[in-house]
Formats: C-alpha cells, sequence, structure tokens
C-alpha cells in the first residue's frame, strides 16, 4: 500500500513539473533574438563566429544613408513651366485698374506702362512660392529643371524670383521720374503671384529611379566561413557583416518553422533543466520531494520568477529584467527548506532566465553573485532586520559584480551605464518586501521560518509557554533543559537547532491540565499517582500528548512544533508503570497498548533529537551520583534503546550521528550536574 501511494505521488509530482515546464516555455518572448552585442572599433568577447547560412552582406545604414544624401542633393527638383495665364491674368487686372481708377487718381500714365513692363519681364523670369525657395535653400540645391513641353531646361535657383523679390525689384527698379507713392497706389502686390509650380510626381519618380540604383549589398558571405574570432577588433567590414547576419537572422525568426523549432528548443532546454531539479530532490532530498507541499512551493517560485522574466526579457525602458528580484526564491527556498536547495533551485531559475535575456553570460553572472551572496548572507533567519541586511548585500553583490563585467569587457570604467544601477536599486526595493512575503507564505503553506520560531520561543511574549511556567515550573524548567541540550546535538550534527529547539519548549505543554501528576511538578512525600492504579496512572501520563496537541493548536502554534508534541515519546511505553505492573502480574497476558503512547515516531532529525534529550534529561536526574561512568552508561543505555524499540527507524538520522549525539549528552550533562575529577590526596612521605 505504502509502495503505491509513493508510486501515485509521484506521478502526480511529475505532472506539477510537466505542467510547470509548459507554462515556462509559453512565456518565453514570441520576438527572437540576436545572441550577440557587439559595436564597431570594440574587441569580439565571443568565441569563433562562423556564417551559419549564406548571409548577403549589406552596406551599414550609415553608409546607405549617406549615399541617398548625395542623391537626393543630386537629384534637382521638377518644376512646371510659367503659367501664361497667370501672366495675361495680372496684365489685364493692371490695365482695367488704371482704366477704372488709375486716370480719374491723377496717376501718371507712366508709372502704368512702368509696372506693365515689369510685369511682363518678371513673369517670364518666372516667380518659385516662397516656401519652396527658403527650403530649396536649406537643402543647398542650387538648380532645377523647368520644363516645358517634352524638354525640361536647368536654371539656376538664384534665376527666379518670390513674390516678395518681385515686389522689392519693380520699387528699387523705377525711373527717377516715377514717384514711389504714385507707384504703389497701382496696388503693385496685387498682380504678383508664382507662376511656377513644383512637379511632385515627376520630381518623386527621378529621386526614386536614382535612389533604387543605390546598391545595399556590397557581397555574400558563404556558409561555414569564418566571420570574427575573440579578441579581434570589429573593423568595418566586420561590423556589416555582423549587423547583416543580426538582420537576417531576425527575419528568420519571423518565420512560422523557425519559431515552431525555436519554441521545440526551448521546451527541451527546460524540461532538461527541470528533470535535473527533479532528480536532485528525489534523490537528495526525497522527504521535501514526499512532501507535495513542499514541492508545488518549489516549483511555484521557479514557474512565477520564470514567468515574470518572460514578460520582462527585453529592455522596456525601466521595466527590465534585471529589476526581478531573482533572489527572493532563494530566500524562501533558504528560509523554508534548506540552503542547498535554495541555491540549486537558484541555478535553474538562472540558467532558464537566461534563454530569455539579450546578454546570457552578464545576466548568468550578476545572478549567481547575488544568489549565492543571498545564501551565504542569510545562515539562520531569526530576526527580521536579517532579510534587510541580506537585501542590501545582494545590492552590493549586483553592484561590485557590474563593475567587474564592464572592466573585464571594456576596460574602460566610464562605459558603466547608469541605468543599470537604476535597475540594481528598484531591485533592492523589491526585495525588501520579502518581510511581507515571508508572512504570507507562512499563512499559505503552513510554514514556519526561523523568525517565528524565535518569536515563538519567547517566554514573556508567548501566552503558552508564560502559562506553562507559571502553572506547571518544574515541566517548564524541563523543557528549557531539553531545549539546550537539543539544540547543542542539533548544531553538532548539522540539523536545525532552531527548530529542535522551539519544539522542545513546547513538548511537554500537554502537562497544564494536570501538572501535578508528574514529578517535577510534584512536592516532596506527594504523588497523586500512588491512589491510583497503574493503568490509570499511565493513562494520565499517556494523556498529556493529546492535550499537548489540543492545546498547541487552540494557541495556533505552527503545525511544524505541533510535530514535536506528537513524536517525542513516539509509540514508546509509559516504562516505569508497564514495567511495575508486569512485575505484578508476571503470568497475565498484558494489552501493551494500555501503556503505549500513540505516537507517531519520529520521522525527522530534529524529532529524533527531542525524543533522546527529552528521556536523557529525564533520566539523568534519578542518578544517584553524577560521575562520568554513570552519566555516560546512562546515554548509551537510553540511545540504544531507542534504536533498539525500533522508535528512530523513520528518521533520518545516522548511526555516526547518534554516536555524536551520545557525546554531546554526555558532556552537556557533566556540565549541567558539575562533574569534577577527582582530586587524589597529597599523602605524608614517611621519615625513616
Amino acid at each position: 500500500m505504502a509502495k503505491n501511494s509513493f508510486n501515485t505521488s509521484t506521478v502526480h509530482l511529475t505532472i506539477f513539473f510537466v505542467l510547470a515546464a509548459i507554462l515556462i516555455t509559453l512565456s518565453f518572448p514570441s520576438e527572437g533574438k540576436f545572441k550577440y552585442s557587439f559595436s564597431e572599433g570594440k574587441p569580439w568577447k565571443y568565441g569563433l563566429l562562423t556564417a551559419p547560412f549564406d548571409i548577403t552582406v549589406y552596406k551599414t545604414d550609415a553608409e546607405v544613408s549617406a549615399e541617398k544624401d548625395s542623391i537626393v542633393k543630386f537629384v534637382k527638383p521638377f518644376y512646371f513651366s510659367m503659367d501664361e495665364n497667370v501672366v495675361s491674368s495680372a496684365t489685364e487686372s493692371l490695365t482695367e485698374f488704371y482704366e477704372r481708377e488709375g486716370r480719374s487718381a491723377n496717376i501718371p500714365y507712366a508709372c502704368y506702362d512702368y509696372l506693365l513692363k515689369q510685369l511682363q519681364s518678371i513673369y517670364t523670369d518666372g516667380i518659385i512660392p516662397l516656401g519652396d525657395y527658403q527650403n530649396m535653400e536649406e537643402k543647398n540645391i542650387s538648380e532645377i529643371r523647368l520644363k516645358s513641353d517634352n524638354l525640361a531646361v536647368t536654371r539656376l535657383v538664384k534665376s527666379f524670383y518670390t513674390v516678395r523679390s518681385a515686389y522689392e525689384t519693380i520699387i528699387k527698379k523705377r525711373p527717377s521720374h516715377i514717384g514711389e507713392e504714385e507707384l504703389k497706389k497701382l496696388n503693385v502686390s496685387n498682380y504678383l503671384q508664382h507662376n511656377v509650380s513644383y512637379d511632385k510626381e515627376l520630381s518623386d519618380k527621378a529621386l526614386n529611379e536614382h535612389l533604387s540604383k543605390v546598391m545595399l549589398s556590397v557581397g555574400v558571405v558563404q556558409t561555414g566561413a569564418k566571420i570574427i574570432d575573440r579578441g579581434e577588433i570589429v573593423d568595418l567590414d566586420a561590423f556589416r557583416i555582423l549587423s547583416s547576419l543580426q538582420k537576417q537572422t531576425q527575419e528568420r525568426l519571423g518565420s512560422t518553422q523557425y519559431q515552431a523549432s525555436l519554441i521545440l528548443g526551448e521546451g527541451i532546454l527546460i524540461c532538461v533543466f527541470m528533470a535535473a531539479f527533479f532528480f536532485y530532490l528525489f534523490l537528495f532530498r526525497p522527504r521535501e520531494f514526499a512532501n507535495r507541499k513542499n514541492t508545488i512551493f518549489m516549483l511555484l517560485n521557479i514557474t512565477i520568477i520564470c514567468v515574470i522574466t518572460g514578460f520582462f526579457s527585453t529592455d522596456k525602458g525601466f521595466f527590465n529584467a534585471y529589476i526581478i528580484p531573482f533572489a527572493i526564491p532563494t530566500i524562501m527556498i533558504r528560509t523554508f527548506i534548506d540552503s542547498r536547495t535554495a541555491m540549486v533551485t537558484h541555478s535553474v531559475i538562472v540558467l532558464i532566465c537566461s534563454l530569455m535575456v539579450p546578454y546570457p553570460s552578464e545576466f548568468i553572472l550578476l545572478q549567481f553573485a547575488a544568489g549565492f551572496t543571498a545564501i551565504f548572507g542569510l545562515k539562520d533567519l531569526t530576526e527580521r532586520s536579517q532579510l534587510f541586511r541580506c537585501s542590501f548585500l545582494v545590492l552590493l553583490a549586483y553592484i561590485i559584480t557590474y563593475v567587474g563585467i564592464v572592466l573585464c569587457d571594456e576596460g574602460d570604467i566610464t562605459k558603466l551605464n547608469w541605468r543599470m544601477f537604476v535597475y540594481f536599486g528598484i531591485n533592492f526595493i523589491f526585495l525588501t518586501f520579502t518581510y511581507l512575503l515571508v508572512y504570507l507564505v507562512e499563512k499559505l503553506f503552513g510554514f514556519i521560518s526561523g523568525v517565528s520560531m524565535v518569536e515563538l520561543s519567547n517566554v514573556n511574549t508567548n501566552p503558552l509557554l508564560l502559562e506553562l511556567s507559571e502553572k506547571a515550573p518544574g515541566t517548564h524548567q524541563h523543557s528549557m533543559q531539553v531545549a539546550n541540550l537539543a539544540s547543542s546535538v542539533a548544531l553538532k550534527i548539522g540539523a536545525d537547532a532552531t527548530l529542535v529547539r522551539t519544539g522542545a519548549l513546547y513538548h511537554d505543554v500537554g502537562k497544564l491540565f494536570q501538572p501535578e501528576y508528574f514529578t517535577e511538578n510534584q512536592m516532596a512525600g506527594f504523588n497523586p499517582l500512588n491512589q491510583l492504579s497503574y493503568v490509570e496512572s499511565a493513562q494520565i501520563i499517556i494523556n498529556h500528548v493529546q492535550k499537548g496537541i489540543e492545546l498547541a493548536k487552540q494557541h495556533r502554534v505552527p503545525e511544524q512544533i505541533i510535530d514535536f508534541i506528537r513524536t517525542h515519546h513516539g509509540t514508546g511505553k509509559v516504562g516505569y508503570f508497564y514495567t511495575m505492573y508486569k512485575n505484578e502480574h508476571p503470568d497475565e497476558e498484558i494489552d501493551d497498548q494500555l501503556f503505549s503512547y500513540q505516537g507517531p515516531n519520529p520521522s525527522t532529525k530534529e524529532q529524533a533529537i527531542l525524543m533522546i534529550a527529552d528521556t536523557v534529561e529525564a533520566a539523568s536526574k534519578s542518578l544517584k551520583e553524577y560521575t562520568e561512568t554513570n552519566i555516560r552508561d546512562l546515554v548509551n543505555r537510553l540511545v540504544d534503546g531507542k534504536v533498539e524499540e525500533g522508535l528512530l527507524n523513520d528518521a533520518p538520522i545516522t548511526l555516526q550521528e547518534l554516536k555524536v549525539t551520545k557525546e554531546v549528552l554526555i558532556e552537556k550533562l557533566m556540565g549541567m550536574y558539575h562533574t569534577r575529577i577527582a582530586y587524589p590526596e597529597l599523602r605524608e612521605s614517611k621519615l625513616n
């Protein structure tokens, strides 16, 4: 049954891993990316690059733009020839005005005749719109093509008038006998308008014909041909080829076939990374793998951060991949699981996300530096302020690593991109919210952090422990001693000392219901259990486990701590009453369940340590003489007894760790009871 259950659980977890891999693959940016960064005149910082396909080498944008600009200057714009209707309309209007009003206003005929001849002369040269004239001056266009029937004549722009220059010419060239005021009475400006207009269609056609002759490419690089190697300078020719490769790669990325191949490749790589994480848990963290809640929590960390990275994978102003706090999943898993799993998870996240970002090598270096700093900077989370300190260390790791990368690649501190420091700053701000996330994760997943355990261990602020210290001071003192012993052992064998210490403080809270029935709380000379049968006494002692569980749940103690209450006696027996009953009823078949705890047995290293420390501490008080030999015999007998009874079979604690456990307990008990070496007495010498 257990095997079938394990197989079913493995199948379910495999499905979760596959779903996570699919979701991450779908979150990859749809647009392709060119995986090399280069600049003209700078060394090539990657390995040997050969042409992956036949590359058409294009001129650079600057070269093409320069050629087109020269053509634009070379190609002369076309204008329609003089509009004769404009000339005749102007002269007729002048004549009508003079006949109608000029004679009555005593305007000399000479003025009229002069203006008429000037209009005919100016219109013969041509009047161009002022805007066109100014535009050609700005573009340094000195000539235009004036179209007449099927012919086009080249003329200087300066040979044409504008309405303003025509008016000024008429006024300035008048003979001395013609007064300016009399001439202006003829309303000179009313007869001036452009008679030469721009032929946009013909001009554009001529320009496009010349532009179409511009060669965009300068050759072809055959497949497999060398382009550039590490350390070589990106000169103009190499820059052309690399730019062409980038352009054509982007074009290929847009094809449906290429996109399908791209998604397939991304999916394969993601599956490889996720499979590596799967087998890491399966082979090296079987307890975490079997705990579906823990595995889903880790998968969510990987999936969420990868999906977010897929959205921010390309530079979108201040929305950049480097603002994403990749250290948060690392801190979370370090806090609730363990540091090695946090390191493996961080590596998987960074490797997957490096497939999405433009500069993967730089990204990997920065994120590995930040992630490992988060792991090493958060060895024990016992204070909320440690999260802020860790965030600051991560910020420093980003900055120092980035400066090192720039100096290594560019050799010039001025090449630092100030926006990167802004990204790191935003990242730091997000990291400071880890405090809230830790609290939310504790509530959603039922985890318990080091900070919470420290808070739970505070007798002055925790009502349950405070009540225990007041109503059952002997039990409280016993719990404190067990906590010290258990945490010392945990530190020595690499278990979670904070967790086992917290569990030890709560393991006997069930004795609050009837504290007087437990020897550590009894007054000298009175034991109420003496008034009861052995079976009744055993049931009262056994019942403190279940009462402790109920009491802890009422006070909302985390489930991980309640597990210590549940397992600290395992399925062991109440030895004293069982032995006494058996001695008095030697021929009777005894129901062992009447004297046995309900269990279960310890399933973690920390629970096993607590069981041993609890038994040893309680039994040590029965010693009549605290010598090293007595203490050593007691510890060895009790620990070996737990092993023989099979109470530690489900706990992942090795024989070597049990050996270390014994030595730590012996050392601590000798210190607690002030065992001293017996100094020899000095004998008086006998004088002969």
